[in-house]
């Protein structure tokens, strides 16, 4: 059937041409022999020859499209990337084969070009409400988590406890690891986008902390039996409790799949930032909350091993509050007790909840 539509495709894309051969490509094809054969490659290349009245309209084409491997294409998002990367890519490099159109393959097998794409976008539904960030703030200002807070944090506990379900997927929990500290959006990516001079975390200090988390990947990067089902950005500004209480969450990432310690390390550390500036309310209120967090979650799923797991998605949330391009306004004795929280987890061999005590006395 993709034979078919693969015809008609390109006919439609040469008009008064029509396709005389369509032949697989290995991955090596033709360039090499023996030890030195390339053995895979990254899509599943297929050559095609069309012809037309005249020998000189005789055109070669290569179509391709990516495959699902365990080199960070393992996502549907991770192959579309890179198709549009090499499609920008090939037309930048002189003597480079051309870019000759980009395209997608729809449910049906038919092929569709979207080379004169320039952005994608991406439309949800509306969740009406109040963002979560705003309790935590109101909390912040009286000093005093109330009951009702309480209730909500163990609403969240237990949604994260039945959304942490077990899969099965090695590869999945190695490139979650890997994300964690090498993408962009991961421990590497979040330090390079500090300013060369930040009061308080200073470029020593930040490649310490790099190298700390390059460690602890090699300690968590075996232990696929702990991947679940995560949110994979659970902060409160994703987070929507509405007029009746009802939750909404927003912006689901990272494939929504990871260690359970993701999604609980990003919204503990908005309590320890949120204090941070304001001490006093700490003692009964975000640090109750703070408390209660990782109490009330182990009460609902048994975990202990998240403990052990933890500091570094705590040091990468850490990183993320104290960059100044997320939170200009901080203070550098804020940013330097967050820092400090981060490096004192990653010396430890697991979470003691009570180290954040140390950042208020």
């Amino acid at each position: 059937m993709i034979e078919a539509r693969l015809r008609d495709y390109v006919e439609r894309l040469y008009p008064g041409r029509r396709v005389v051969k369509v032949e697989p490509l290995a991955p090596d094809s033709g360039a090499t022999a023996g030890g030195a054969e390339k053995a895979a490659g990254y899509g599943k290349p297929v050559r095609l020859v069309l012809e037309g009245a005249r020998e000189s309209e005789r055109v070669e084409l290569v179509w391709r499209v990516a495959s699902a491997n365990v080199f960070g294409h393992e996502r549907r998002a991770d192959r579309a990337a890179n198709a549009i990367q090499a499609f920008d890519d090939f037309l930048r490099v002189p003597a480079h084969v051309e870019a000759v159109d980009l395209g997608i393959v729809r449910a049906d097998g038919t092929l569709v070009s979207v080379r004169d794409v320039t952005e994608h976008f991406l439309v949800t539904t509306f969740a009406p409400g109040t963002m979560y960030i705003e309790d935590l703030r109101r909390i912040a200002t009286t000093g005093r988590a109330t009951d009702h807070d309480l209730e909500r944090l163990d609403r969240l506990a237990g949604y994260l406890a039945s959304l942490h379900v077990r899969l099965d997927d090695r590869v999945a929990y190695r490139r979650a690891i890997r994300d964690l500290v090498g993408s962009g959006e991961g421990i590497y990516g979040i330090v390079d986008g500090y300013p060369d001079a930040v009061p308080g975390a200073s470029q020593a200090r930040l490649c310490e902390i790099e190298e700390r988390c390059a460690t602890w990947r090699w300690r968590l990067r075996g232990r696929g039996d702990r991947l679940t089902r995560t949110h994979g950005d659970f902060h409160p500004f994703n987070i929507v409790f509405g007029s009746a209480g009802e939750l909404a969450l927003l912006d689901a990432s990272r494939g929504a799949c990871g260690d359970p310690a993701d999604d609980l390390a990003a919204l503990a550390i908005n309590f320890v930032f949120l204090a941070i500036e304001r001490r006093e309310s700490w003692k009964q209120g975000l640090g109750v909350l703070w408390h209660q967090w990782w109490t009330r979650y182990l009460a609902y799923r048994d975990d202990p091993e998240v403990l052990e797991v933890v500091p570094p998605f705590l040091a990468w949330r850490a990183l993320v509050v104290a960059n100044p391009v997320f939170y200009p306004q901080l203070s550098e004795r804020g940013r330097h007790a967050l820092l400090q929280l981060a490096e004192t987890v990653l010396e430890d061999d697991r979470l003691d909840p009570a180290v954040a005590e140390e950042l208020f006395t």
